[in-house]
């Protein structure tokens, strides 16, 4: 099996680069200044699970020929109609696009663009960044990486994919039950990034705070009623583990849109928040906290736009 990752930064190369160290087929698919770092430093890695240096495969978009057998699609929400136009030349009938985006607009625009047979159901977790001098950097020891068909059926495309994925120690999954993993991915990740750019805080910060655990179960709450709603409920248990992580004590747990916020870089509130309210908003469940923290986040996307 050919695997083309778009995008070698925290997660494509993290997930990229512990398959290619596992002797798997992996060629990434990058912009020609990544490209450049990349031919000039290697991919290096930085993780509690061991560092690594890899040469890796390397094609940009003006070198990109010929189909892979699947795409692992890494890059941010607001990058992904330029991918798209990137990688197309590597899809044919039979490849596996796997992406790993927040959110789920994106499987709506991938199915428009190629087909829903190409599609197939992906979710990443990794605590990740890329640093100054381009270096993967793993930040805690949480990895996973679970795929399947959306439909759930065993089929002989997905127990290839599951025996390539094996090669490498990075928490691979194949799950009968991928589309309410997905939705259940996005409730914690609203529901996180909505309470930490809302508050500026951590959730240990806001857990300090009179009132911050409810407010941010109240959060977690208004995510779950529009879930419940438009996609696919989340379990008992994964309701229980949130509430937990999003109450506790001393945490410095934030999302990656927080970090985003206070860099003054774009985040994906389109993708993770202002979607979710617009999918709610048409089945008619209200939802005002979430719905100030996109405010929030507007108004900051709003000024690193006009400062441009």
């Amino acid at each position: 099996m050919r695997l083309l990752v778009v995008g070698a930064g925290s997660t494509g190369g993290y997930f990229g680069g512990r398959l290619a160290q596992a002797g798997r087929d992996v060629t990434f698919l990058v912009r020609a200044a990544r490209a450049a770092r990349l031919r000039q430093s290697g991919l290096r890695i930085l993780s509690p699970h061991g560092d690594a240096t890899l040469p890796p495969k390397i094609v940009t978009p003006e070198t990109l020929a010929g189909t892979y057998d699947a795409v692992l699609l890494t890059v941010k929400a607001y990058q992904l109609e330029a991918a798209m136009e990137d990688f197309a030349p590597a899809v044919g009938p039979e490849t596996m696009i796997l992406p790993v985006l927040n959110g789920m607009r994106h499987m709506d625009l991938l199915a428009q663009r190629f087909s829903p047979h190409n599609l197939v159901g992906c979710a990443a977790k990794v605590s990740a960044t890329l640093d100054d001098d381009g270096r993967v950097v793993q930040l805690a020891t949480m990895q996973s990486l679970t795929y399947g068909e959306l439909d759930g059926e065993p089929t002989p495309r997905m127990a290839a994919l599951d025996e390539f994925m094996r090669a490498a120690p990075i928490g691979a999954q194949l799950s009968p039950a991928i589309r309410r993993e997905m939705w259940e991915k996005w409730v914690f990740l609203a529901s996180l990034a909505a309470i930490n750019c809302l508050t500026r805080g951590t959730i240990g910060e806001v857990e300090a705070c009179p009132g911050g655990a409810a407010f941010a179960l109240r959060m977690l709450d208004e995510v779950v009623a529009i879930v419940a709603a438009v996609g696919v409920a989340p379990s008992a248990g994964l309701l229980a583990g949130a509430r937990a992580m999003l109450t506790e004590k001393g945490s410095h747990l934030a999302a990656s849109m927080f970090r985003d916020l206070q860099g003054g870089k774009p985040t994906e509130a389109e993708a993770i928040v202002g979607d979710l309210i617009r999918r709610g908003a048409k089945v008619g469940v209200n939802a005002p906290l979430l719905s100030a923290a996109y405010v929030c986040l507007a108004v900051h996307q709003n000024r690193i736009g006009a400062a441009r």
